[in-house]
């Protein structure tokens, strides 16, 4: 039979984490880390576990110095439980008022820090280690005045009337499942690592946390203090990924070797399964569409623990049969038949369900998709400013279109594009679109009749590249961008409808009237012109476009 260590008494929080975790196993229990430590080391135990986080208390310190004794075994699982603290007397009759002292362990309360000042901040707070033998000894002797602070089950369990329950809302637990063997991986993992004290060196944190996050690994917790013994500074993290990941492996090689420059500088504590402590209410996406954005989306929303399924053209499973089993539905199909696609799709979402929409074009989109769908159906609309090539949304421009109807799925759909690191804006419809015009129409046409211009005057390539300054090799990348990718997307980003037709439309027309301008020779106008165009731009604006501008120059010109 499998043995669970864990803190007593019985009925406890740590009790019923145990039993919960390990249905059927022997639990022992132990009064305090120590001889929890001394049983897990000795083999007494097959399983410790052990509370290392709370809601409202935080991080647990004294646990994790408990990583750091333990040089054999690894952190293989997790788990959360609510923590339901409530108010007992040891006497019947007796009630709030006549409390003057209250047992509990120091981490109770901590939790009920507030509860305590609020309602109680006369009381003399009592610790103990076994709550279960101070009600004992206090019985016995007849003490009256008493209150105790623990869970539900542990006050009933000793025969106390419950004054008030759940006294700590919001109050859950983490627990530590500490194993002999490391755990396998499950494709939705975290990795838990502890650095030796470390000599100090300027920018030493800052250079171990870049090696996480530009290899896009998201960093779920970080700590750091000063070990005690030497006073040198140790740092405990816990990162997204499982230890046998590629990508993990290389980020701790390469901050032992290249940045601390020490060998076995971080000692694994665990892999294990992903915990989340904030609720979600999302458990899974459908897909409309299969192309490479759907794909690098799902891949990413697998990751973060969700079900994701797929239909379209070269799928068996149908979107009939699959909007049922989700609980958002994503279009994500070409701009050309996003429309068709929501028309015949979208009504098939039932009330409390989601619809997500990725696409380029806002405004008629998002009033369909208002107009197909049932009005308790959450709505939101996603454009994505980059493609499937990208390793990760760091850094990228997300614009998000809310509507009246945007609840909390979509909430929770936002907070996933900005944990992985996207840069979001806010736009209703008509300005998304208007801008898109800025931001993808016009430079697209433009580079379509900058490569028919070229083509019209005989201009070759190695004319062009003998020919341009660094300014005007801008337009000459953009326009080799567009027409070294997919041709569809192109073609489709310029026949959007809506504002952005506007943006080329007046284009066109100011590009009339500063040609005629320029036919005349009319330069005092034309200076006029380009500085009112200055003003309007603002001063702020262009700083910082010529800082980037800069940039390019100096790459470009490293590659001329």
């Amino acid at each position: 039979m499998i043995t669970v260590a864990t803190l007593g008494p019985r009925k406890s929080h740590a009790w019923l984490a145990a039993t919960r975790y390990a249905t059927g196993a022997a639990i022992d229990l132990y009064p305090h880390t120590k001889a929890l430590l001394e049983a897990f080391v000795s083999g007494k135990a097959n399983l410790v576990i052990v509370p290392v986080y709370n809601t409202r208390e935080g991080e647990n310190k004294p646990y994790f110095r408990l990583f750091e004794k333990i040089k054999s075994g690894y952190w293989i699982d997790n788990i959360v439980l609510p923590s339901n603290v409530s108010l007992g007397a040891l006497f019947p009759g007796e009630d709030i008022s006549d409390l003057r002292i209250l047992i509990g362990n120091q981490a109770v309360f901590k939790q009920c820090e507030e509860y305590l000042g609020n309602i109680l901040p006369d009381v003399t707070l009592m610790g103990v280690h076994d709550v279960e033998q101070a009600v004992r000894e206090i019985r016995e002797e007849q003490r009256s005045g008493y209150g105790v602070l623990s869970g539900e089950e542990l006050l009933s369990s000793l025969g106390l009337a419950v004054l008030e329950r759940d006294v700590a809302p919001h109050n859950r637990t983490r627990y530590a499942v500490l194993g002999p063997e490391l755990a396998v991986s499950t494709g939705y993992d975290a990795t838990a690592l502890i650095s030796e004290p470390l000599d100090d060196r300027v920018g030493m944190l800052v250079d171990i946390l870049s090696e996480f996050t530009r290899r896009g690994i998201n960093i779920l917790d970080m700590r750091s203090e000063n070990d005690i013994k030497t006073q040198k500074l140790q740092v405990y993290f816990e990162v997204e990924g499982h230890i046998q990941d590629e990508v993990i492996k290389s980020a701790v090689t390469h901050i032992e070797n290249r940045v601390i420059g020490q060998s076995d500088a971080l000692r694994l504590l665990g892999s294990f399964p992903r915990v989340d402590m904030r609720t979600k209410y999302i458990k899974s996406f459908g897909f409309v569409g299969t192309g490479a954005m759907s794909r690098w989306f799902a891949d990413r929303l697998e990751r973060e623990g969700y079900r994701v399924l797929f239909s379209g053209r070269s799928t068996e499973l149908r979107p009939e049969e699959m909007i049922p089993q989700v609980d958002v539905l994503v279009i994500c199909v070409p701009i050309s038949v996003t429309v068709d696609t929501i028309n015949k799709y979208a009504p098939l979402l039932s009330d409390g369900k989601a619809l997500i929409l990725l696409a380029g074009e806002s405004e008629t989109t998002v009033e369909r998709a208002l107009a197909v769908t049932s009005p308790g159906v959450e709505v939101m609309l996603v454009h994505n400013l980059w493609g499937p090539q990208a390793a990760t949304m760091k850094d990228k421009n997300a614009v998000v279109v809310r509507t009246a109807r945007s609840g909390r799925f979509c909430g929770e759909f936002e907070a996933f594009l900005y944990k992985h690191g996207a840069d979001i804006y806010h736009d209703s419809a008509e300005k998304h679109d208007l801008l898109m015009g800025i931001g993808q129409k016009l430079p697209t046409v433009i580079s379509v009749a900058l490569a028919m211009t070229l083509d019209m005057n005989n201009i070759t390539a190695e004319d062009i590249a003998g020919h341009c300054t660094l300014t005007s090799l801008y337009p000459i990348l953009a326009m080799a961008r567009v027409h070294s990718q997919n041709p569809r997307t192109y073609a489709e980003i310029m026949s959007t409808s809506g504002e952005s037709r506007k943006i080329v439309q007046d284009f066109a027309e100011n590009l009339k009237k500063v040609l005629a301008m320029a036919d005349e020779s009319d330069i005092e106008n034309l200076s006029d012109l380009i500085h009112l165009n200055a003003d309007r731009l603002t001063e702020d604006f262009l700083k910082a476009r010529m800082h980037q501008a800069k940039a390019v120059d100096e790459v470009l010109g490293r590659m001329i």
